[in-house]
């Protein structure tokens, strides 16, 4: 009789102390996810006001493109945001290799408008998906994270929380954010996503510096088309602060 008080009593300390678990497991993950949130806001905020800060100053943008590994004209624009918040793109010029001049010379000028005109559409195209991501959206990060498609880990000592976001943009993407969060700013910014279909796929490397002011903005972003095998190379410098 006694032996089966024991047992009956070691199944009550058990189920108490499964019980005490699942509480404690309850608890402690309500209080994880509650922190991830807070730096989701925190994201968010950090990106919104950097926006509107970027928005006082002018930068020059230089692109250069590579195609099967052969250099392709130098682009170079000044850039402002206009009133609608969109970046506006002012021609500097272009910076032809020699050598590309003068093979140019020597094709048949209809392969070469053909080619060149196919280029210049998938450029555009290439450029309307780095825009879905670079400056990332406040709200979209928000959205991801409502529906359960964000996760994140801190990097132990760095200061950085690494945050990855999946279907950020376009179905089956991933976009990879480094935040620094004593600072509040990114720092890096990866991402796998495509061109139009998923057979397709692009990467974007993005790396973020800060003007003296604090302001944070997109020093290099580097995106890779191995299926076009196209690499394309754009370095933002020479912010200077607009009039009033």
């Amino acid at each position: 009789m006694k032996e089966k008080s024991n047992i009956i009593a070691a199944m009550i300390i058990l189920a108490a102390a499964v019980l005490m678990s699942v509480h404690l497991g309850a608890a402690f993950a309500k209080q994880a996810a509650g922190e991830f949130q807070e730096k989701v806001g925190f994201l968010k905020q950090s990106v919104a006001q950097n926006q509107q800060r970027l928005r006082q100053y002018e930068w020059i943008e230089t692109t250069r493109i590579t195609l099967n590994g052969d250099a392709k004209p130098t682009m170079v624009n000044m850039c402002s945001y206009g009133p609608d918040g969109t970046v506006q793109k002012v021609p500097m010029g272009e910076s032809l290799p020699q050598e590309q001049a003068g093979l140019r010379g020597r094709l048949n000028e209809k392969i070469v408008q053909k080619k060149t005109a196919e280029m210049q559409q998938y450029m555009q195209q290439v450029k309307d998906v780095i825009a879905l991501y670079v400056p990332p959206n406040p709200q979209r990060i928000q959205d991801a994270f409502q529906g359960g498609n964000v996760s994140g880990d801190s990097a132990a000592g760095s200061g950085l929380a690494l945050m990855v976001v999946n279907n950020y943009a376009q179905p089956g993407d991933q976009m990879t954010l480094s935040f620094d969060t004593a600072e509040k700013k990114i720092r890096q910014l990866t991402v796998q996503t495509y061109v139009n279909d998923p057979k397709d796929p692009v990467t974007l490397a993005v790396l973020f510096a800060s003007l003296p002011d604090g302001t944070n903005y997109t020093l290099q972003n580097i995106l890779d088309a191995p299926a076009k095998k196209i690499q394309v190379r754009t370095i933002n410098s020479d912010y200077q602060k607009l009039g009033p």
